[in-house]
């Protein structure tokens, strides 16, 4: 490799951040410019773990120390697709690596599913999060909530939606998203699993912080908690599979506590229906059975519930790019160990790929190391025949992006807004409060920065 790579990668999240970490490490004369559309950093660390999450939300400290190398830029508020191509990435950057992630919901197809009162949990997270591009207001009116999912997305909006607005206050919570809260009348939180305790996605420290609240009971409702070998074969296999059934089977049997608000988690039961009129009015399940092998299948008994509102956890979807291949059905980018893929199974060159929109939304944010550590390791081993960008100086793209009027932000403008948006939850013994209005974040960030 006779010049020192110059790499593009879009998406700020930890997929993002953690390709950028490999490839400085391997190449010790690359540079990197990390994109994203968010004025922030760390995409759903910011806007999509639930703001009582602060053990989870310390993985920030890591991802910050990377951002902080010399060879690393942040830029953000730039729209791939619209404040600028791949055609012009190409021009400053040897290669392109995608970590654009997953941030939409993936579609439940049933009846009723677009009724008023119907919901999709990565909106409602996006809301609770304080996300720039979501409205300000949430109709939280219903007393009684349907929540559909096993997953961790799922636990963190039924304990969101179950608690107190005041316990939450010692979060980071935007104070409309506070506001909101405080009016909620919910006195019960349903939780519906169509598999059963053994093949749930939580995990164990996520299924304990439901119960740590003085204001809200978790009732396991008995019926569902059934094994089969499959099962059997998995808590046995999986210490933190039998770490959650456990705590589910001594939730299921414990006298019952008079707390104002409960939690209801149930399981084998899948949902079929949404029926109101002009509102969602109830929910329909059917119960599930399990086959020998930890699958379900219908048994043709059906439950219909009465909640004025549904929210489906039922997993992230990924966005397609502009000029980029797309499986609709994985919600994925081709690729071979990380290097995108043409519709004729050609890789493209100089685009790679890695986190959710490389493999699909699963696993937790650890789980993207390694992937990126692939997707590194295939770009390493391309460097001599990557494509050679004609305008290496760093400063060529900034230029590009003043002259298209792109009000960008930097690091250091992000480093400003951290310091701003702490020093506003200082007098009330909170961390941080969030700044939410994206055009309010971009003037502290380029205020300082610039």
């Amino acid at each position: 490799m006779d010049r020192p790579l110059r790499i593009a990668v879009i998406g700020a999240g930890p997929a993002g951040i953690y390709a950028a970490d490999h490839l400085i490490k391997a190449a010790e004369t690359a540079t990197v410019d990390i994109f994203d559309r968010l004025p922030t950093p760390y995409g759903l660390i910011r806007y999509g773990v639930a703001p009582d999450h602060p053990r989870i939300k310390e993985i920030i400290n890591a991802l910050h120390r990377v951002l902080d190398h010399p060879r690393i830029r942040f830029i953000g508020n730039v729209d791939y697709g619209v404040d600028v191509k791949q055609e012009e990435l190409s021009r400053f950057y040897d290669a392109t690596v995608v970590a654009t992630g997953a941030d939409k919901d993936r579609v439940l197809d049933i009846p009723g599913v677009d009724l008023p009162g119907s919901y999709g949990a990565a909106d409602f997270a996006s809301w609770y999060n304080g996300h720039p591009d979501v409205p300000r207001e949430w109709p939280l009116t219903a007393t009684t909530i349907a929540v559909l999912g096993a997953g961790n997305v799922a636990v963190d909006v039924a304990r969101i939606l179950a608690k107190t607005a005041d316990e939450l206050l010692v979060t980071e919570i935007p104070d409309n998203v506070y506001q909101e809260l405080a009016k909620s009348p919910a006195t019960d939180v349903h939780v519906f699993s169509r598999r059963g305790p053994a093949q749930v996605k939580f995990t164990p420290q996520e299924l304990r912080e439901l119960d740590v609240s003085p204001n809200v009971e978790v009732i396991v409702h008995p019926e569902g908690i059934e094994f089969d070998e499959g099962s059997l074969a998995t808590m046995r296999a999986t210490r933190h599979v039998k770490m959650c059934v456990d705590i589910l089977q001594n939730w299921a049997v414990r006298d019952p506590r008079d707390r104002p608000r409960r939690l209801h988690l149930h399981f084998l039961q899948a949902p079929v229906s949404i029926a109101g009129d002009g509102k969602v009015e109830s929910l329909r399940t059917e119960t599930q059975e399990l086959t020998g092998d930890g699958s379900v299948r219908g048994t043709g008994e059906f439950t219909d519930w009465d909640v004025q509102a549904v929210y489906r956890a039922i997993g992230y979807l990924s966005r397609p790019l502009a000029d980029l291949p797309f499986d609709t059905t994985t919600g994925t980018i081709p690729h071979a160990a990380g290097r995108v893929l043409d519709l004729d199974g050609e890789h493209i060159p100089g685009m790679y790929v890695t986190g959710w929109i490389k493999r699909g939304p699963v696993g937790l944010i650890g789980h993207t190391k390694g992937d990126a550590n692939e997707t590194v390791t295939s770009l390493i081993a391309d460097a001599d025949t990557l494509p050679v960008a004609p305008q290496r100086d760093p400063e060529a793209v900034i230029t590009y992006l003043e002259e298209r009027l792109v009000r960008f932000t930097t690091w250091a403008g992000w480093q400003q807004l951290d310091v701003h948006e702490v020093s506003l939850g200082e007098p009330h013994s909170r961390k941080r409060v969030k700044v939410v209005p994206r055009d309010e974040m971009i003037d502290i960030c380029n205020r300082i920065a610039s």
